[in-house]
């Protein structure tokens, strides 16, 4: 009788299952190919990133180069953020929204992103549902499962202005709802909530004992009078479950400097912060300098980038909706233009049939060399995203090059 084998171990992956589940961000790996392709010669147009075009402003700067010779910033700091800091946040808050926090309610971050997924492992457990309207960010799915959360899309297309309804919330609420994800003005449409829309969506998630985590990022990107509604503001009896997320990036050309924060409730802002403590310990004291100077400061700066803004706005929604076949909204607040090419899908261009809006993009980088970002990173197939943060001599050369090659399509 032959020896008996023992059993073989499971079978073990190399990536966890939790890591592997999560997709690139679908701009980020737009705007680097599109670098490696500008690198390597070609004269590319991307429209992928969603960054100024804008330097930071002097004044922050010579502040990030002060810091550089101070020995108190060589060493550890709060993990939460440097006291003045959440200081000049709780200030600036009640400045630019009207929202009234204690600096200790404040964390800051390491960018906007490290906001998003710390808040949703705050308050999402394995199974929590996140109410979150399409088109999205699409950072904000992929934070919602890392955290174990189910995100549950509710979709508002170019006839909604992009914007969802309270009834279609309540139609997709169910037991395990815990969360609604809530982005005005928005990226990647361009969309701006009334205050009136802010307040029924606040009253409707108030009334159901829901969080609301709010992102204003882009609350001073708005346009044709247009207001940024700060949720806790317009619901103050929401505001003991409510988050909202902001940061210097959008505001200050500060993407590169990497500083974040979330406005909460002390239990939240205690939790995120003793998982910040393991995570990244305090963000750079120079980044977090720079951001008192900018917050302490004027809005000068952002004032010569919205009028700019506003120019390549119009310019660039004119030139897509010009081309037959285009549909493209006027946007309200930030620096996105969100055009639907569902009448494209199933057309000819260039011998190939357009199959989804991430084969038109496809073929816009390969047969135009200009880099958009198609809808299915956003949620649904059938429309592009375009940022129109770029210089107006690129706006005009790339959306002229996708003018040109789509008028082609038979």
């Amino acid at each position: 009788m032959g020896a008996v084998s023992a059993p073989s171990a499971p079978a073990r992956t190399r990536v966890s299952a939790r890591v592997a589940g999560i997709a690139e961000s679908a701009t980020l790996a737009v705007d680097a190919k599109a670098k490696a392709l500008k690198a390597a010669g070609r004269p590319v147009v991307g429209f992928g990133a969603g960054e100024p075009d804008f330097p930071t402003p002097p004044a922050v700067v010579e502040a990030a180069v002060a810091a550089c010779t101070d020995p108190a910033n060589h060493r550890y700091t709060p993990a939460g953020g440097l006291p003045a800091l959440r200081e000049a946040i709780a200030a600036k808050t009640l400045r630019d929204s009207g929202y009234e926090v204690a600096p200790s309610q404040v964390l800051v971050t390491n960018g906007g992103k490290q906001a998003v997924y710390e808040t949703f492992a705050a308050l999402l457990d394995p199974g929590d549902e996140l109410l979150l309207p399409a088109p999205y960010w699409t950072t904000y799915p992929e934070a919602a499962r890392l955290a174990g959360g189910v995100p549950v899309e509710v979709f508002a297309g170019l006839e909604q202005g992009y914007k969802v309804t309270v009834e279609q919330l309540e139609a997709a609420r169910t037991p395990r709802t815990k969360v609604l994800l809530f982005n005005s003005p928005s990226n990647p449409t361009g969309a701006v909530y009334s205050p009136e829309e802010v307040r029924a969506i606040g009253r409707w998630a108030d009334e159901h004992g829901l969080w609301v985590v709010t992102d204003e990022i882009y609350e001073h990107l708005v346009y044709d009078g247009a207001r940024a509604a700060s949720m806790p503001v317009e619901v103050p009896e929401l505001a003991e479950r409510c988050v909202v997320l902001n940061g210097v990036a959008k505001t200050y050309a500060m993407t590169g400097w990497r500083v974040g924060w979330l406005i909460g409730p002390a239990d939240v802002v205690k939790g995120v912060g003793n998982l910040q403590s393991h995570l990244t310990s305090n963000v750079a004291n120079v980044s977090q300098r720079a951001a008192i100077a900018a917050l302490s400061g004027d809005l000068d700066a952002v004032a010569t980038m919205r009028t700019a803004f506003d120019r390549r706005r119009r310019r660039i929604t004119e030139m897509l909706s010009a081309i037959d076949g285009v549909e493209c909204p006027l946007p309200e607040g930030a620096f996105y233009a969100y055009p639907s090419v569902e009448a494209l899908i199933g057309r000819t261009l260039r011998g190939s049939e357009i199959t989804s809006s991430a084969h038109l993009a496809e073929l816009i980088l390969t047969e135009a060399e200009v880099a958009v970002v198609p809808g299915e990173a956003f949620g649904p197939s059938g429309f592009l995203r375009l940022s129109y943060a770029l210089a107006d001599a690129d706006l005009e050369e790339g959306a002229g090059r996708i003018q040109r090659l789509l008028a082609e399509v038979v």
